[in-house]
């Protein structure tokens, strides 16, 4: 396990779901991470033309104005998440992402309630998306709009692209 700070012990039981797991500041340095965004890259270039895909790598991830977080269950990586810093109160979701063993079962709901959380304690006043148009990404943003994410137009350095979906959601 690759995870540096605990954040949320035991997030499951402060939100009611998925008992015991536990968020963690991540270092992206873990075998299970590295494999876990590697499938996620490859997911999103098999949905996605290459100049439409804004998926970010380890590298990427590892930027200052980006954190990233694990969620564990025990041992297991359950999922993964990042916020990237758009501007003192703008934040940006990134890498979502929830392991094969652990899909249905409330992981990425848990995530981003934690990622919302952790934006409201950094002052941001909004939170923003880009997530995929065609149908393979239809689960992903029923997830947002469910918790309280609305379609909006491009934000930050993106533009417009048939192959993308912005959502947003003030807090």
């Amino acid at each position: 396990m690759s995870s540096n700070t605990d954040q949320s012990a035991l997030a499951g039981a402060a939100t009611g779901s998925m008992p015991g797991l536990r968020i963690v500041v991540d270092d992206l340095s873990g075998p299970e991470i590295a494999a876990l965004l590697t499938e996620h890259l490859t997911d999103m270039a098999a949905h996605s033309p290459a100049e439409s895909m804004h998926a970010l790598d380890l590298d990427a991830l590892r930027r200052p104005e980006i954190t990233f977080w694990s969620g564990w269950d025990g041992d297991t990586l359950a999922g993964c998440a990042a916020l990237k810093q758009l501007d003192a109160e703008h934040a940006e979701i990134k890498s979502m992402r929830t392991a094969a063993t652990h899909q249905r079962r409330g992981i990425a709901s848990i995530m981003v309630r934690h990622l919302l959380a952790e934006a409201t304690t950094r002052g941001y006043r909004r939170v923003s998306l880009e997530t995929g148009a065609p149908e393979f990404f239809v689960p992903a943003q029923k997830l947002y709009a469910a918790h309280g994410f609305e379609f909006c137009g491009p934000f930050g350095d993106y533009e417009l692209d048939p192959f993308s979906v912005f959502m947003t959601r003030t807090l």
